[in-house]
This record gives C-alpha cells, structure tokens and sequence, in this order.
C-alpha cells in the first residue's frame, strides 16, 4: 500500500471525529447562508420601509448568526488535532523506518535528505491535510450556501455571478498540472539542497584538509540555484492562478452592478435585494474563491506532491520472517556492501564462516566500515549483494523474537535508562533471577561498580548520568553476557576500560561458548581472538594473528604502529 492510500486510509478511519468536524462546519457556515438575505431583509422590510427598529432586529440577527459562525469555527479548530496529529506519526514512522532500511546509507553521518524528508514533506503532508479539512470544508459549505442564497434573492442576479465563478475554476484547474509539476520540482531540489549541504558541513574537517573548499561550494551553490530556480517557477505559477482567482471574483460583482441601477429602476430588483447579493458576493463568495485557489494550488498540490514523494522514498515492504535457524552457525557469501549509489564497497564478494565456539576479531582504521559489519551480521542492515546466513537461514527471514534472543549486539556508548539496575541487566533477559543478574555481572568486571551503586535495587539516571563511560559499558557488557544470545557482536564495547578490564572481560565471553565477534580498538583484542579481520578499504583478509602479520602488510603495520605507541598491552 502507497504512503497516499495509507494516508487517506487513515483519514477515513477516522470517520467518527470528520463527522463531528461536518457537523460543526454547518454551524460555522451559518453567516454565509443567511449573511445576505438578513441583509435584504433589513433594508427592504426595516429601513427602506421606514421601520428602523425591524432594520436592527434583521441586522442583530445577522450579528447573532455570526456569533454562532464564529462559536463553529472555534469548535472546528479544537477538533482539528485529533484528526490530523495521529496521521503525521504515522508519516514520522513510515520516514524513520525508510532511513533504517536504507541499502546505501550515507557514510559517517545522519542522512540529510531524511532528515528533509520528516521536517519538509511530513510536515507539509500534516499542515496540508489540517487546510485541506478547514478550507475545503468551509468552501463547500459556503459557496454552496452563497449561490443558494442568490437565488433565492433573484435567478437574474444568479445567472449573471454564477458563469464567471464557472468559467474561473474550470480555467484554474487545468493550471492544476503545471502546478503539481513545478511544486515537485521545488521539493526534489529542497531535497537535493539539504543532501548537498548536509554532506559537506559533516564533512567539513575532511573538506578542509584536503583542500576541496572550491569544489564543496561549487556543489552547494549549484544546489542552492537550482532550488531558487524552482522556486521562481512556483512564484511565476502562483501569480497566474491570482489573477485567474481575480477575475473569476470580481468580475460578478462588477457585472451585478452594472446590471442593478436598470433593474431597480424597473421595479424589476430592490435595493435590498442587490446589497443582499453584493454581500453575498463580496462576503462569501469571492473570500470562498480565494480559499478554493490556496487550497487546491497551495495545499491540496503539495499534499499529493508530498504524498506521492513520500512513496517514491517508502522501503519496499518486507517479507514476512517466521524462520528458525538450526543451530546459530554464521555463514558470510558474496557479501557486497558500499555506503552510497557510486561508492566503492567496504566488502566486496566476502565470504567468512564462523561456528560456535569461535571467537573473531575485526581491525581496521576509523571509518572503514567495521561497524557496518556488525550491523550486516546482526541483521540491522541489509546487505547490497550477497547473504548473511544463520542457522542456515538468511538472518532477514529469521523470526525477530528468536533473532533478539539469537543475537546480541552492544556498541560503544551503551545505553542505560531510567530505571534499577536489575531492570537495565535483565533487559535482553526478562525472566532471569537476581543470581544469574549478579553472576553476570561478576563474569565481566561489574560486580564492584554493582557493590559500590548499591545493588540491583540501585537507581540509574536517564541515559546512565552520573556514570563514567567506562561504567555504563560493564554494565552493558552484563546485560549483554546475561542474555541467551549465542551470536554476540561488541563493537568496540570496550573502548573506554582500561587493558585490564577489556581482557577480563572479552576472555569471560569467549568462555561462555557461542560467537563472539569482536570490533577491535587495541591489538590485545585481536592477539587474544582465534582469527582476526583485517578491513583495509581494499580487501578484507581473514587469518590468525601470525599468519596476518605475513598475509596482510596493512595489519603488520599496524601491529608495529600498535606497538610503536606502546599500546599492546
């Protein structure tokens, strides 16, 4: 199902909450209804008449139906953000799980043209459906009222405002296509703009060194043209349905006033009827025509713009996963991944097997794609090419509560909230009891940090506050070590404890059995792992440690760099 069909979907199902808007839009259509004949009325058969008292009565009264008028639109509103609020988290989702499923994500950084996405095209989708349910509402309800109301002030009257109003919106909406096209035009290059710049200001340190700060502002001004460029276009659009929505509103009035004086003097229109028909026409009528141009060039063309937008951009649905691999051995084959359209691949036909028992680490410089790696193996992100199986299952088709129990996974900063710390370790746990929590914790070094908070009756603040880095990862590395997961993948999870702390704690899940693949920061980790990968941009090489100090001159380097620094503790 599009984004479109889910959005009206959910408009529709909202039906009881439209009801009462309908309901409330009658009352606020009141002036519009009676706004002329009360008029008529009080000229005709108050002042004309020479009853002023009967003129202020009919006059009060349409003061009253505008009160009331006035009293619906207040209802209107009050009611509108029970309707529209739900929608747009329901866009919000739809974006963030686009972002997620993303096959080429963007390197290093947040995906700017996402980003674009949910405060750009979501919010237009959101602001869009409020307008379109305020002034489309109103304008059928007093348009309709308007015309109803002329006629039954005169047919002659009728017939001359009635064709132009006709003949203007038939010609506005054929702009309507011109329209859609130059406002998609305006949302691709406002797309295309925060992509460009999004990359070079996250980029910027990397611009800077390598001296592209000429050819980063040629990508930005092109970007930002291009966006001015349809924005006059849009501009030039807009001002064509202004003059279109001119003339169909006053041309009435122009041709009723031309038509009163003879008629009047004929005895065949009273005064009261032609001032009842000028506000109508003037009060009702051309206000409704303005509100009929914003909402179908304005509001009703960007939301299907940003509708349809939304859908191009939408992940394809995925299949239904209700597999359970046998056993929890990992086979990597034709492993292609590459962070962008035209980027070279972090891996390329990459093939790995890992049984349980085995313990890997992967090595490699900042920003190579290690934690990339993780994410494939663990199944958060798909690969480009290629399959990632467990179990003899690709890891996507496994059922996601027997992969959340199959598979555990901890990065560098750990999250911790609000909450004890029994609920943080029993997280990836529910049902364990207090000594599997606590023998955990003593497996990986915690056991003191745990003494020293007071237990697991312990509080923690949101997001661990007030705890070391270095202590909000013992304690993830607990809740990690207490789960039933067999695959577990720390992605440099130990980055801020010192050596010590690290080996005790890598040695305590290699002996749990398993897999244990570790993201290496510290040569130690990968001189204690049973095999070692090496990730060099180029080719990933797979070996044990002596075998890759021959095989592969980018981990000797960097062993004698490790040890050079003398960090090969």
């Amino acid at each position: 199902m599009t984004v479109s069909a889910q959005h009206w979907r959910a408009l529709a199902g909202r039906w009881r909450a439209c009801s009462v808007l309908a309901a409330y839009s009658l009352l606020e259509a009141l002036p519009a209804l009676l706004s002329g004949g009360l008029v008529q009325r009080a000229v005709d058969d108050g002042f004309a008449a020479g009853d002023p008292l009967s003129g202020l009565a009919w006059l009060a009264a349409f003061a009253a139906a505008a009160v009331a008028g006035a009293f619906g639109v207040r209802l209107v509103w009050q009611r509108l953000g029970t309707i529209v609020e739900p929608l747009r988290d329901a866009l919000v989702r739809t974006v963030v799980r686009g972002v997620l499923h993303d096959t080429a994500p963007p390197r290093g950084g947040p995906d700017a043209a996402g980003v674009a996405r949910i405060t750009q095209h979501v919010e237009v989708v959101r602001d869009a459906t409020a307008g379109l349910l305020v002034q489309a509402r109103g304008l059928v309800v007093s348009t309709a009222g308007a015309l109803v109301g002329i006629a039954s002030l005169s047919g002659t009257l009728a017939w001359l405002a009635g064709p132009p109003v006709v003949i203007a919106v038939a010609v506005f909406l054929c702009l309507l296509p011109a329209l859609a096209r130059r406002q998609r035009g305006l949302a691709l290059a406002d797309e295309a703009t925060a992509a460009a710049t999004g990359t070079v200001l996250a980029g910027m340190r990397d611009v800077v060194a390598c001296g592209g700060q000429d050819i980063a502002e040629d990508s930005m001004r092109t970007a930002i043209r291009s966006q001015a460029g349809a924005a006059v276009r849009m501009s030039n659009a807009a001002a064509l349905r202004t003059a279109v929505v001119a003339v169909g509103g006053f041309l009435p009035v122009v041709l009723v006033l031309a038509a009163a004086p003879a008629a009047v003097a004929a005895g065949e229109l009273t005064a009261g009827t032609v001032l009842g028909t000028l506000v109508y026409l003037t009060g009702t009528l051309h206000p409704a025509l303005h509100g009929f141009a914003a909402t179908t060039s304005t509001v009703v063309v960007r939301l299907l713009v940003a509708l349809n937008r939304l859908s191009e951009v939408r992940p394809p649905e995925p299949p239904r996963a209700t597999a359970v691999p046998d056993g929890a051995a990992v086979r990597v084959r034709g492993l292609t991944h590459r962070w962008g359209e035209h980027s070279e691949p972090i891996l390329r036909d990459f093939d790995m097997d890992l049984d349980p028992g085995q313990h890997l680490a992967v090595v490699g410089p900042s920003g190579i794609g290690k934690s990339t790696l993780a994410s494939l193996l663990t199944g958060t992100v798909q690969p480009c090419e290629g399959r990632v199986l467990v179990g003899g299952v690709p890891i996507a088709e496994i059922d996601p509560a027997h992969r959340h129990r199959l598979i555990a996974f901890t990065p560098q900063e750990c999250y911790l909230f609000a909450g004890t710390a029994r609920e943080n370790l029993a997280l990836l746990a529910p049902g364990a009891d207090d000594a599997h929590l606590l023998r955990a914790a003593s497996a990986v070094g915690a056991d003191a940090l745990l003494d020293r908070l007071g237990g697991l009756d312990a509080a923690l603040g949101h997001a661990g506050a007030g705890l070391s880095a270095g202590e909000r990862q013992l304690l993830g590395l607990a809740r990690v070590f207490a789960s039933p997961a067999r695959i577990v993948v720390l992605d440099e999870a130990t980055a801020h404890l010192d050596g010590a702390a690290e080996a005790r704690a890598e040695r305590a899940f290699a002996a749990r059995g398993g897999i244990l693949v570790v993201i290496a920061h510290r040569p130690a980790s990968a001189r204690r792992a049973g095999r070692v990968l090496v990730m060099d941009g180029r080719q990933a090489v797979l070996g044990e440690h002596e075998q890759l100090l021959v095989r592969s001159r980018h981990y000797a380097d960097m062993t004698q760099a490790w040890a050079g620094a003398g960090s090969t503790r």
